[in-house]
C-alpha cells in the first residue's frame, strides 16, 4: 500500500508549503506517481503551482479529511502528499483521534510520514517536542532543517529532542535557501520548480541565466536530500 505524506510544522513562514512543492516536483521528475491534497484555504501552493496533481482539503471538515484515506486506499500505487497550513494539527489531530486514523492506516497496509518542517528557532524545537509526545512511534518522521534563517541548529542538537526523534527511528534532512530574489521571481509568476529552472522566453522580468542556474544548484542539493530518506 502506499505512503501518505504529511507536510506539517505547526509554526507559520518556516517554509512548509516549499517543501510540499519541492516533494511534488522531485516525484514528477522521478516519475513517482502522487496524488496531492492542499489545506490552505487562503494561498495553497500545491493548488497554485501544481494544479493538476492538487485538490482542496478542508481541515476542520471530517468528510473532506476522510478522502485523503480512502483516496490512499483505491490508489495504492500512488503516494499521497497533504500540505498542511500552519496552526492546523488541533483539527488534524482530533480527527486522527476520533477516526482511529493510526489504526486503521496499520490495519490497511498505509505508511504515514510526518515531515516536521522548523526553522533554527525555539519555538520549532517545542513543537516538535510535543509532536513527539503525542505520537511518539506512532508516526515515521522526516525532521527538515529549513535555513531560511540560518544554517545553525544548535537549539535542536542540545535540546534533547533531536535525540529522542532518533530514537524514534527520524531521519533527518537539510534544506538550504534559495536566494530570496530568486525565489519571489518563482512566486511573481506562479512558475513550478520545473518552470522556474528553465528559461520563459515570453516572460516579463523572468528568471535570468545565473537566476535560473542558482535554481538548478539548489534543486540539486533539495533532491540528494529527498533521496537519502526516500519517498
Amino acid at each position: 500500500m502506499t505512503t501518505i505524506h504529511l507536510i506539517g510544522g505547526e509554526k507559520g513562514g518556516v517554509g512548509k508549503s516549499v517543501v510540499a512543492r519541492l516533494l511534488a516536483q522531485y516525484m514528477i521528475d522521478h516519475e513517482l506517481p502522487f496524488i496531492g491534497f492542499d489545506t490552505d484555504r487562503s494561498h495553497g501552493s500545491l493548488l497554485r503551482f501544481y494544479t493538476d496533481y492538487a485538490s482542496p482539503t478542508v481541515i476542520d471538515d471530517y468528510q473532506s479529511l476522510d478522502a485523503i484515506i480512502e483516496t490512499a486506499t483505491a490508489n495504492p500505487e500512488q503516494r499521497i502528499l497533504v500540505d498542511l497550513a500552519a496552526q492546523t494539527h488541533y483539527p488534524l489531530a482530533t480527527w486522527i483521534e476520533e477516526s482511529g486514523v493510526i489504526e486503521l492506516a496499520e490495519e490497511l497496509g498505509l505508511t504515514l510520514c510526518y515531515w516536521n518542517v522548523m526553522d533554527s528557532g525555539k519555538d520549532c524545537v517545542d513543537l516538535l517536542g510535543k509532536l513527539l509526545d503525542q505520537y511518539g512511534a506512532k508516526l515515521n518522521y522526516v525532521l527538515v532543517q529549513n535555513q531560511i534563517r540560518d544554517d545553525n541548529f544548535s537549539i535542536l542538537e542540545f535540546s534533547g529532542v533531536k535525540d529522542r526523534a532518533l530514537d524514534l527511528n527520524a531521519k533527518i534532512i537539510k534544506l538550504k535557501r534559495l536566494h530570496p530574489p530568486v525565489m519571489t521571481k518563482i512566486d511573481s509568476h506562479s512558475y513550478s520548480f520545473w518552470a522556474a529552472k528553465n528559461k520563459d522566453a515570453s516572460a516579463l522580468n523572468g528568471l535570468g541565466l545565473l537566476e535560473r542556474q542558482r535554481v538548478k544548484i539548489w534543486l540539486n542539493h533539495a533532491y540528494q536530500e529527498i533521496a537519502s530518506v526516500g519517498v
